[in-house]
């Protein structure tokens, strides 16, 4: 049974000016969990997981990430998280193997570890056959595979995956969410966002912002008795149409 928290974040808020883009948002994600992150473009998902991995001061609220304060100890937990950002991340002139061994130097592995780290991921993303091309001539599918990869090469005690598996094939999809079993089955908490409603039907649990506040947050299964719906997409709809900025949310 999963017992540690992972994620601690109570009325955690952020403003721009006049306009709040999270608004008192409170949850708590616990080791090993695998946790769906949703909202539409605006809803407030992006600042909060900024908040989260140190990169943006909230405005007011708390939050503590893998024990570190948000407010005081954001380099701590830039150095205890992985992150895959939603736009590729990797340098596309390097090669995989070159990938690899340049963000395993900034995570601070050692020669010997990084040597046995940089074979192994080569060989769980299947990239022995390319290993030395560059990864720009690589398919997207084998990008993302290796960036989410390289975001956990240093066990990291949770990882944040802002929209991953966009605009790869379904095969690569599950594959990629085979990984992030694997991922949460090692201890792992798996902090996701993503578009595609059906795998939010892959979480454990799933969180729905709208116009910065969550709306909903429980299991797929009890968020679907909850609203009547039949997937995680009707949900998401529902409490879409109530936001105050209507189909723009949809």
């Amino acid at each position: 049974m999963i017992s540690e928290t992972a994620i601690i974040a109570e009325n955690l808020t952020r403003k721009f000016g006049d306009f709040t883009a999270v608004n008192r948002i409170s949850f708590e994600i616990k080791k090993g969990e695998i946790f769906g992150f949703l909202g539409a473009n605006g809803a407030g998902k992006t600042t909060a997981m900024k908040m989260l991995t140190g990169l943006l001061a909230p405005t007011s609220g708390s939050a503590q990430v893998s024990g570190y304060d948000v407010y005081t100890e954001a380099d701590q937990i830039k150095k205890n998280i992985g992150y895959m950002s939603q736009k590729f991340s990797l340098y596309d002139d390097l090669t995989s193997i070159e990938n690899i061994r340049f963000y395993g130097g900034i995570y601070g592995l050692d020669r010997v570890l990084l040597n046995q780290k940089t074979d192994e991921l080569v060989e769980k993303t299947g990239l022995t056959g390319v290993k030395k091309k560059q990864v720009g001539s690589l398919p997207q599918g084998w990008k993302q595979k290796l960036a989410f990869s390289i975001s956990t090469i240093h066990n990291p005690g949770i990882v944040f995956l802002d929209e991953p598996t966009g605009g790869v094939d379904p095969v690569t999809r599950r594959q990629f969410w085979e990984m992030i079993y694997e991922a949460s089955e090692a201890g792992i908490t798996v902090f996701v966002t993503t578009h595609y409603m059906d795998e939010a039907e892959y979480c454990d649990r799933v969180s729905i912002m709208v116009d910065g506040t969550i709306a909903a947050l429980d299991t797929p299964e009890a968020l679907k008795e909850s609203f009547s719906a039949e997937s995680i997409e009707d949900v998401f709809i529902q409490l879409a149409r109530k936001s105050k900025f209507g189909s723009n949310q949809l």
